[in-house]
């Protein structure tokens, strides 16, 4: 039978690379920062959702819808980097592939080949109220930990996305 090598010991600055100094317990590190990687994998989900439906918007009212879409979604996506750098700053992880955001994320992918602008704006604007529940909860998930930072970053994310609901919310109306 070969011998297999054992695995060479990292030294302690290797091993340790991850950890970044905090002055949250470690219970609030593991607490915030699954819930931000739960976070992060929602809004890619929802940034791709949003892009397929710009990308296959149709109809009479395409070009608003069209800019408006893409408008939501370079909003979106602008929140990832925040959402994984705030897991990292406070000693967390943070999502590693497409796979890992089906793991976590919450929000429901749309793989029809055709929906209907009106469904499509609709489902939009549910997948965002969605969204702003989980920022709440969020929210208090770090005002139980004391990490007014992250709470800070979340109210924004929050008036974004209720701001992005009510722009859908108004088309859907009144369509």
């Amino acid at each position: 039978m070969a011998k297999t090598a054992a695995a060479p010991q990292l030294d302690v600055r290797e091993r340790n690379t991850l950890e970044t100094p905090t002055d949250l317990d470690r219970k609030g590190v593991s607490e915030i920062s699954t819930s931000l990687r739960q976070l992060l994998a929602d809004v890619f989900a929802l940034y791709v959702k949003t892009k397929n439906f710009h990308w296959h918007m149709s109809g009479p009212h395409f070009r608003d819808y069209h800019l408006l879409l893409d408008e939501h979604g370079e909003q979106i996506f602008a929140m990832t980097d925040d959402i994984a750098e705030r897991a990292r700053k406070i000693g967390g992880t943070t999502i590693r592939s497409i796979s890992d955001i089906a793991q976590h994320q919450r929000l429901k992918d749309n793989d029809q080949e055709v929906v209907a602008p009106g469904n499509m704006l609709a489902e939009l604007c549910a997948d965002n109220q969605r969204l702003t529940k989980f920022l709440r909860a969020a929210h208090e998930l770090c005002d139980r930990h004391n990490d007014v930072a992250t709470a800070s970053l979340i109210e924004v994310w929050i008036d974004q996305t209720e701001r992005r609901t009510w722009f859908l919310a108004e088309i859907v109306r009144t369509a």
